[in-house]
């Protein structure tokens, strides 16, 4: 089957494509659960793996994955990377790129599990209307010149912070005492070592360009506020939920749903119970609570002021968020089960035949 479009995987925080030698020994898509991007393929799509920095901004993340799309060396841009004090230039793939050919014929779905729907927003944006900053500087990337917005055909989030997620605001509540929260000692400890895996590079860079800041709710809010909803472009979210509502109103962790739940019950009892204010004055009420362990399901439905309407298989259109229901499993349920097993494929194979196939008029 060549339907004319390439899609593109691209993993969350922690997360690793095909570039990277742990996605021999577990697939980040797929996990135990087995090799989704193979089975997608044997079904006749062409999909692709992509490997982003694990910690990285979803500036860094979209000029990562861009040169592996293209087939060059990664350039973080010049006024970028002086401002945010780290090399401008990364790996080359210009000897291995992502996908055979990238062109102006080329029609991409791009798909972000987690902050890899920051980092597919991001490049959508950056190939659609580039960088008013790096425009103005001496030689800059092809992608931040912009005009390339007929290359993507459609984006899909799937348990993405698109507002960001108050796993990490809640920490700055000085009148939320996190640690009181009941969860098991086992979580804690757990959790820990998921912050400590999670931790930006040490190479003298500013705090701000990494994945932690931009996932504070304030500021995924402003990288909204630069992200246009492209027209021609088909948009689709994935949220999810493994918590439900107690006598308190409060969640707690369902463990029907929560298939991780070692690595998730802290952070899915602390962000089911607070509500407040982020330090921008952003109010977080009782509609935050529900999540998944990591992401509020509120925040992974569509970015705040964006038209959005409950997916209809029967009316599906570009330029609008189209919602999946929300899908019963915890943080990692759709990458098919870290620690129990879980079949995705008949979901894939789902999501992949409801996004509409380009008409030749279009190529």
């Amino acid at each position: 089957m060549d339907n004319g479009l390439t899609y593109i995987f691209v993993h969350g925080l922690s997360g690793w494509g095909s570039y990277d030698a742990a996605y021999k020994l577990m697939p980040y898509w797929g996990m135990r659960g087995g090799d989704l991007i193979k089975y997608l393929r044997r079904e006749g799509y062409a999909c692709y793996a992509a490997s982003v920095s694990p910690s990285g901004s979803a500036w860094d993340r979209a000029c990562e994955l861009y040169a592996q799309l293209a087939g060059t060396r990664v350039d973080y841009g010049e006024a970028h990377t002086r401002k945010y004090r780290h090399q401008r230039f990364g790996r080359d793939f210009s000897s291995c790129p992502l996908i055979p050919c990238f062109d102006d014929d080329t029609r991409l779905v791009l798909l972000g599990h987690s902050f890899g729907g920051a980092t597919v927003r991001m490049l959508a944006e950056l190939m659609a209307h580039g960088d008013a900053g790096e425009q103005e500087t001496r030689d800059p990337s092809r992608l931040f010149l912009g005009g390339m917005e007929k290359r993507i055909h459609a984006l899909v989030t799937l348990a993405s912070p698109l507002n960001g997620t108050t796993a990490y605001d809640l920490f700055g509540d000085a009148a939320f005492r996190s640690e009181k929260v009941r969860v098991p000692w086992w979580s804690r400890m757990l959790a820990r070592m998921m912050d400590i895996g999670t931790r930006p590079k040490k190479d003298g860079r500013d705090k701000r360009d990494c994945a932690a800041f931009d996932m504070h709710v304030d500021n995924a809010l402003s990288l909204n506020r630069r992200f246009k909803t492209l027209p021609g472009v088909y948009y689709f979210s994935v949220p999810c939920s493994a918590t439900f509502l107690q006598p308190d109103g409060t969640y707690r962790p369902n463990p029907k749903k929560m298939e991780i739940q070692y690595l998730f019950v802290q952070r899915a009892c602390q962000i089911g119970c607070w509500t407040g204010k982020t330090a921008g004055g952003f109010i977080i009420d009782e509609n935050w609570l529900e999540n998944d362990g990591l992401v509020n399901t509120i925040s992974a439905r569509a970015p705040i002021g964006e038209t959005f309407t409950l997916l209809d298989e029967t009316d599906i259109r570009p330029g609008v968020w189209n919602v999946f229901p929300t899908f019963n499993g915890d943080h990692m349920s759709l990458q098919g089960g870290l620690l129990k097993k879980r079949d995705i494929r008949p979901f894939y194979m789902k999501l992949l035949r409801l996004i509409p196939v380009m008409q030749n008029s279009d190529k």
